[in-house]
């Protein structure tokens, strides 16, 4: 299965100041197509919040069901990041 990010999902609230930051990133199933170019933008997520000085300290998943015929399924995701 591939899945790519549904872009209005994460947050980006992560500031300096903070010890933690959560946020919940929603992938979506690619009816179409394969490969690793489908999680980019969690990759994206990831180096953003590496580059304030967190690091992933714990992540989640859920399956969110599918939103209709043409939808695909939809996997939650909740990241933990910690300030190094």
């Amino acid at each position: 299965m591939a899945f790519g990010l549904s872009e209005s999902s994460f947050s980006g609230a992560s500031g300096n100041e903070l010890n933690y930051v959560v946020m919940q990133v929603t992938l979506k199933e690619k009816l179409l197509g394969t490969g690793s170019g489908n999680l980019t933008e969690l990759e994206k997520v990831l180096n953003e919040q590496a580059a304030k000085g967190y690091r992933l300290h714990t992540i989640t998943t859920s399956n969110g069901g599918s939103k209709g015929l043409m939808g695909g399924d939809r996997i939650q995701a909740t990241l933990v990041f910690e300030k190094i």
